[in-house]
């Protein structure tokens, strides 16, 4: 008995399942849901897919995702912005972070995306993550603060070890969010009453830490 759909879907459902939290079952009920759409917005969502990487870039200060110029750069909006302390410098993992920072309305600083963070057990190392660019920034730049906002759990935090550890060389204060986001939590999901209490509260790195 052949319990396999045709092959165009089943090549679908085999890239969904590549998004994160994708199992069979979804990918399945997502490609029939495509499936169900008529041509026009088939054919939308094929151009928005194919622009993506044309039109989509990563910010060449700080690695935000921004619109690519007519010129071919990339600058974010934050990075472009006179308002912004350039003196104070939040780390995150990935863009999502940015957005969830800017909800809560409370920082004014830049921001540098680590792309990542160091996990072992998933293969990821140092060079995984973009720590020769924010070493190299640190050099070109004249900031007062790091602030170190990576998520709550054990990857997350070793992350800001190693790289707190790596850059003490620079003498620049160095802090991390206040204690208030539970244990283990994404800061992507965390609500900017949260993020923003944990702004206002952070504490110096060095506390308790080697």
């Amino acid at each position: 008995m052949n319990e396999k759909y045709p092959q165009a879907l089943e090549d679908l459902m085999e890239l969904l399942r590549g998004l994160p939290g994708v199992g069979r079952r979804s990918a399945e009920r997502m490609a029939m849901h495509f499936f169900s759409w008529d041509d026009s917005r088939l054919d939308l969502l094929s151009g928005v897919l194919a622009d993506l990487k044309k039109k989509v870039g990563k910010c060449s200060v700080c690695g935000n995702l921004a619109d690519i110029r007519d010129d071919g750069t990339v600058l974010c909006p934050i990075c472009a912005s006179p308002a912004r302390d350039r003196e104070i410098l939040c780390i995150v993992e990935d863009t999502p972070q940015i957005r969830s920072i800017e909800a809560a309305g409370v920082f004014r600083g830049v921001y540098h995306v680590l792309g990542g963070r160091i996990a072992p057990l998933e293969g990821k190392g140092v060079e995984s993550i973009t720590a020769d660019e924010l070493e190299n920034r640190l050099e070109k730049g004249s900031f007062r603060e790091l602030i170190f906002a990576l998520s709550p759990d054990v990857e997350g935090q070793a992350t800001a070890v190693y790289l707190a550890n790596r850059l003490k060389k620079f003498g620049l204060k160095t802090s991390r969010l206040a204690q208030g986001l539970p244990a283990g939590s994404d800061l992507s999901y965390a609500d900017p009453a949260t993020i923003a209490a944990a702004l206002s509260g952070r504490t110096a790195f060095d506390k308790g830490d080697d």
